[in-house]
């Protein structure tokens, strides 16, 4: 019967040093792990090595337990699911929809990590606005704009001349910290200007959380990591993304309406209202995880 097998991060620090290919360091870690050659090349998932040092790879509890007493590790950790955030910004913060742009911005590039992207739709010609994420940083101003006739307005995205370059980290059942980690190896490594990505999960330390590993191997590349906080609250400690060394983007209101209509037994129809329960003029002062 064979041990139930885990995707796990193995995380290393900095990128290494070593003469001989990462990729062959890290199987050779896999080897003295599960005692096989074979094993180790089969588990190898990933090999970080363009930015930082580490791996992801499928081990048994007792071949993880292994790894992370070597001295080189710096942590193990299960690669987690986490999810999408979403929400609008310019038109709510009171950004003009014509600007004069300067040319010095179409030489920005914005890693996008997200869904990923599909040049060759319809949504990213010339005059388009591209796909969610990648569109709220860098679409095209588009008159008129609606779902199905409703919301109708322009739609744009914050600097519409910079570029974008993407990375695919979400699927169909959420982003994975294996995929995370990747896509912070590569952008780094490609030279982009600022990463975003509006992804979380539930706060953990540092050296267990896939965006606080690839915002801090941003940071100490000189390149800005914006995140978002995430969707939940208003309570306490519903802060997903928090790390020191990152932009972690978060509104304590909404000038969205949620209504509906209800029709009584007489006929009469009311319409009822969401109210926002925390209100305007809440500032966010400070953030901090749970048990770090």
């Amino acid at each position: 019967m064979h041990a139930w097998l885990q995707l796990y991060i193995v995380y290393m620090g900095d990128r290494p040093k070593a003469d001989a290919p990462p990729s062959a360091l890290h199987r050779s870690l896999l080897h003295r792990a599960t005692g096989s050659l074979r094993l180790a090349a089969d588990s190898l998932v990933y090999s970080y090595h363009r930015s930082f040092n580490g791996f992801a790879a499928k081990l048994t509890e007792s071949q993880k337990d292994k790894l992370a007493g070597y001295k080189d590790v710096v942590s193990v950790f299960p690669s987690e699911m986490k999810k999408l955030h979403t929400t609008r910004s310019w038109d709510y913060l009171g950004f003009p929809q014509n600007v004069t742009r300067a040319t010095v911005e179409s030489d920005i590039i914005i890693g996008m990590l997200d869904t990923g992207i599909w040049p060759e739709s319809q949504s990213f010609n010339d005059s388009g606005h591209g796909t969610h994420t990648a569109s709220t940083a860098a679409g095209s101003t588009v008159t008129p704009a609606s779902l199905l006739g409703i919301a109708s307005g322009t739609a744009r995205g914050g600097v519409p001349s910079a570029r974008i370059a993407v990375y695919k980290i979400c699927w169909a059942g959420g982003c994975s910290d294996a995929d995370i980690l990747a896509a912070f190896d590569d952008a780094i490594a490609d030279g982009v200007d600022v990463i975003s990505l509006s992804v979380g999960g539930s706060a953990k330390d540092y050296f267990e959380d896939s965006i606080a590993i690839g915002a801090f191997h941003s940071m100490k590349n000189g390149i800005l990591t914006s995140n978002s906080a995430g969707n939940e609250g208003p309570g306490l400690k519903t802060i997903s993304n928090c790390s020191p060394w990152s932009l972690s983007v978060a509104a304590s209101s909404t000038d969205r309406k949620f209504e509906t209509n209800v029709k009584l037994g007489n006929g009469k129809v009311i319409t009822v209202r969401w109210r926002n329960r925390v209100g305007y003029g809440f500032d966010l002062v400070f953030c901090f995880l749970l048990g770090f």
